[in-house]
């Protein structure tokens, strides 16, 4: 066991000791705070407007079209098409609408819209989002309709309420917040599985082809290395990604301060602004609500939850890639082949996830969330939802059991064929030569 340690601890100082590590640790958040400082400085104040004239010759609007967002309507109900052209000329106005005399809601046909420059496609669907929503207004009230009648309509808010037994109502913003949680969770820890399990995998393969591993393995036994190796990179790893949390925090919280109400703003500009004049007071109470709904979520649950997956996900997928490492020799295209196996839960995980969050308890999610192989990924997914709302407590403890008896497994196995492949030269590896070693007796 000492030996281990030493191992691993010569493992973590070097790889932390690397202008590298300091760079990727502290670089990518830096890079994910200035991309999203960004972000939100141009979705707050990149739009410049763009004022539209509209001549209702036939009062088809009744002077009640709506700014929306970048979109700045100007009645001239008296300008003629001369005058808006000269206008459009001088860039007083960036485009003009005309209504012909005698246009009425039964006769309307189309509009023809001028202006100076391309509008993108998005503009153009604001646009006519905005004209064809008072057309449809004028169409209800010409059939008899009151402006109060119609309002009742568009602002009626029948829904469902969704409760399982024993629970509280849970409403759609509290499954969203959990949905959101989930789907996180498990993409990081599908994010953590290929970017460790590759860096064990390479410095197996750097101590192979250096001869460096010929060594190493006349001191300690090839257990004891492989072992040492995937705790050592583990440590850096749970290091770089706690490092990571933190940072973004604090980042976040500067981001905050330096934009106050970016989030806010951030969401009415990439919606528009649909919610006419009282946008500013349902975005708030938008992101209010969300702040409640996030403090239902079980976060000591899911922290826990994510640290035993984190874990058990890496300590197994570690030992394959391994054991990949090992049987590579100076081609790295072997690497590539031999990968191809491991790889593939982790991708069938993340397929299984996206299923997961949207049924947790359906037959797949539930396979997915006890396979040892797709478990870390999977099982966070349902767990966001809630025990017993998202996964009962026997699936929980079951997915942990099997989850540690699927890294003992391929520990043992990853051992036997470690202590092969790490001294095999010369000689191209295959998974079926790699089960003979496997598979032999000491």
């Amino acid at each position: 066991m000492n030996k281990i340690l030493l191992i691993a601890k010569r493992e973590l100082l070097t790889r932390i000791s690397k202008k590298t590590f300091l760079l990727t640790t502290i670089l990518l958040p830096l890079l994910i705070f200035v991309f999203y400082a960004m972000i939100i400085y141009f979705s707050v104040k990149g739009d410049d407007g763009i004022t539209i004239a509209v001549a209702d010759k036939a009062n088809l609007f009744e002077g009640k079209l709506e700014n929306k967002g970048e979109l700045v309507f100007k009645l001239k109900n008296d300008a003629s098409e001369t005058i808006l052209k000269k206008e459009l000329e001088a860039e007083k106005i960036d485009a003009y609408v005309i209504v012909p005399e005698g246009t009425t809601v039964e006769n309307f046909d189309t509009l023809r819209f001028v202006s100076s420059k391309k509008m993108g496609l998005m503009t153009r669907g604001k646009i006519e989002d905005e004209i064809n929503s008072k057309l449809e207004e004028r169409r209800l009230m010409s059939l008899n309709i009151s402006k109060a009648q119609l309002d009742s309509i568009q602002n009626a808010n029948n829904h469902l309420s969704f409760t399982t037994i024993g629970e509280e109502d849970t409403n759609e913003d509290n499954v969203g917040v959990s949905y959101g949680v989930g789907y996180i969770s498990g993409f990081l820890i599908y994010i953590v599985l290929f970017i460790y399990g590759t860096m064990v995998m390479r410095g197996v393969m750097e101590e192979k082809v250096n001869r460096i591993a010929e060594i190493i393995v006349s001191s300690v036994k090839p257990f004891q290395l492989m072992m040492g190796k995937i705790l050592g990179i583990g440590a850096v790893g749970l290091i770089q990604f706690m490092i990571w949390i933190v940072l973004v925090i604090l980042l976040q919280t500067l981001l905050l301060f330096i934009f106050p109400g970016a989030d806010a703003s951030a969401i009415q500009a990439q919606t528009g602004g649909m919610a006419g004049g009282a946008s500013n007071a349902a975005t708030n109470a938008a992101v209010a609500e969300v702040m409640k709904n996030m403090s239902s979520i079980n976060f000591p649950l899911i922290i826990g939850c994510f640290i035993f997956y984190f874990l058990g996900g890496y300590l197994l997928y570690a030992s394959l890639f391994a054991t990949v490492g090992c049987a590579v020799n100076e081609d790295p295209q072997d690497a590539q082949s031999l990968m191809l196996p491991i790889t593939m839960p982790i991708i069938f995980g993340i397929v299984i996830m996206t299923k997961a969050v949207n049924a947790p308890y359906s037959s797949l999610s539930v396979f997915g969330s006890l396979f040892p192989l797709t478990s870390p990924i999977v099982m966070m997914a349902r767990v966001a939802f809630g025990v017993p709302g998202g996964v009962t407590v026997w699936e929980l403890v079951t997915s942990m059991v099997l989850l540690v008896l699927g890294f003992l497994c391929t520990t043992w196995l990853a051992a036997k064929i470690y202590r092969t492949g790490i001294l095999m030269y010369g000689k191209k590896t295959t998974w079926k030569e790699m089960w003979k070693w496997a598979m032999r007796k000491n």
